[in-house]
């Protein structure tokens, strides 16, 4: 059994330190200039070394990055799911095959340091299996550099696409890991129906659930309510999330902490990409109250919109930027969102830097955390199991 020593390696707290890996586990760490001898040694030459980001929301099979360029077309009247729902399938009809796009998308990923995601798919009346079983091959080609968990998302909603309940069902034994849904009230307009469906695959299969919800104000807010009264009745706290829920920051300081503590109590997770043209939930204020609260890239260059590099770092950024986080207490809180409190939503097991955790990890130049997150800089070394899988946004394989 070969041990690696990552040796003079920057941890969270500044210390320089030695880490040592074997069989792809981190078995001790140490103040640097330990003893080396006896093992293979990797000068980190005082980078950060912090564990490798989680992409906890985004969307391989409809990304157009890497593909030719495609101009964004608005809404025809402020934004409406149902209309960008349309346009991407339109564009999607006409873009390069899915299964290379999902690969430009995860390459870009994993150069900036992300091991650990979560891929929302398509599975509903208009597509079928067909794009879960394309990014199913995908994954198991990518198993060695990421780990990834897929949703199974309606997104042509659940109530409104024939067929759709029945393929959740068969999509989970296909191979997805959890049930997705998508704004029960004003996509399919019954909030009891959709959920029932959607909790009701999970509780059938013992899986987890992650629902979108755009719905804004009192609507999203209800629909918060109800998801996190199901999840308590069936005993699924810390097993279910909810991204996006633009309607949290509709609502005044009170409302919102009174919906907090709901949220809290339930083990309601909540995934925000802190975007630009939305109101988002108050990031600050859920984790007073004890939220989970945990990020991703979202859409990366599609029907949605045209931004997304793909760099959680940078979506540390965005978040603190967007939160008016300043001191270096609140930057750090916003690298937890892209790292451990991701890892929490999505319940990773033996994540971090400590001892017994998988060598999974990412370095790069950087005085402290809080610097990283302003600054987010590239020229990344990134290792899965304790060996390097990209350097520089280069992928190794």
């Amino acid at each position: 059994m070969t041990k690696t020593v990552f040796t003079n390696a920057k941890l969270a707290d500044g210390l320089l330190s030695d880490i040592s890996v074997e069989s792809g586990q981190i078995t001790s760490i140490e103040a640097a200039g330990s003893d080396t001898a006896s093992a293979s040694v990797i000068d980190i030459g005082g980078d950060m070394f912090v564990p490798g980001f989680v992409e906890g929301h985004i969307h391989l099979d409809t990304s157009f990055y890497g593909d030719t360029w495609m101009p964004h077309r608005p809404c025809t009247n402020g934004f409406d799911v149902h209309e960008r729902v349309a346009f991407q399938a339109e564009n999607m009809a006409i873009s390069a095959p899915m299964d290379k796009r999902a690969r430009d998308q995860l390459d870009l990923c994993i150069g900036n340091g992300t091991l650990h995601m979560r891929s929302h798919v398509m599975v509903d009346g208009s597509v079928g299996l067909k794009s879960l079983e394309t990014i199913l091959a995908v994954r198991e080609d990518y198993r060695d550099i990421i780990d990834i968990q897929l949703v199974a998302f309606p997104q042509s909603g659940i109530l409104k696409s024939p067929g759709t309940p029945e393929l959740l069902d068969e999509a989970i034994k296909l191979g997805a890991d959890l049930v997705g849904g998508l704004d029960p009230a004003s996509f399919d307009r019954d909030v009891n129906g959709h959920l029932d469906v959607v909790f009701g695959v999970a509780e059938k299969h013992g899986v987890d659930i992650d629902i979108h919800l755009h719905d804004a104000g009192s609507m999203g807010a209800f629909t918060i309510e109800e998801i996190c009264a199901r999840t308590v009745a069936l005993g699924m706290q810390g097993h279910v999330a909810i991204s996006h829920a633009y309607g949290l920051g509709d609502l005044p300081p009170d409302a919102a902490r009174k919906i907090a503590a709901t949220i809290a109590k339930s083990g309601v997770s909540i995934m925000t990409n802190a975007p630009g043209n939305h109101t988002f939930p108050p990031v600050a204020l859920l984790r007073r109250e004890g939220v989970t609260v945990f990020s991703g890239s979202d859409n990366i260059r599609d029907s949605w919109w045209p931004y997304g590099d793909g760099d959680m770092l940078h979506r540390a950024e965005i978040i603190g930027y967007r939160s008016g986080f300043y001191t270096d207490e609140e930057l750090q809180a916003a690298f937890d969102i892209v790292t451990s409190e991701s890892a929490k939503a999505l319940r990773l097991n033996n994540y971090g830097i400590q001892v017994g955790s998988k060598a999974d990890f990412v370095t790069f130049a950087a005085a402290c955390i809080p610097e990283a997150v302003v600054a987010f800089p590239k020229n990344r070394k990134v290792f899965k199991d304790g060996k390097m899988v990209a350097n520089e946004s280069r992928i190794i394989r």
